[in-house]
């Protein structure tokens, strides 16, 4: 008798373990991810005329005019390319060589 509650106890004691083990995974992995999803659509509902964006696929290029949910782009001189705002990134800020 006392082995079958002794069982009972350690059955939900691992169940206990489980459920903390998944709220700091959630804690851990899903709530940067969140984080960044949020800043991520700020940046695009933000957008202007002469942001420097990168596309998805690694196309750097100036907002050249913004719409509900498309954006043109320039990526050379005259050549335009009007693309998702979804696939938008903010660009990283340009390198400056060091000198040797």
């Amino acid at each position: 008798m006392m082995l079958l509650q002794a069982q009972k106890g350690a059955g939900s004691s691992m169940w206990i373990w489980m459920i903390v083990i998944l709220v700091v995974m959630w804690i851990l992995m899903m709530r940067p991810q969140r984080k960044k999803e949020k800043e991520e659509q700020q940046f695009r509902n933000a957008l202007k005329k002469g942001d420097r964006v990168v596309f998805s696929g690694g196309i750097y290029g100036k907002v050249h005019a913004v719409e509900d949910h498309t954006v043109d782009v320039e990526v050379s001189n005259g050549v335009i390319m009007t693309v998702e705002k979804s696939m938008i990134q903010p660009a990283p800020a340009p390198k400056t060589e060091e000198k040797k």
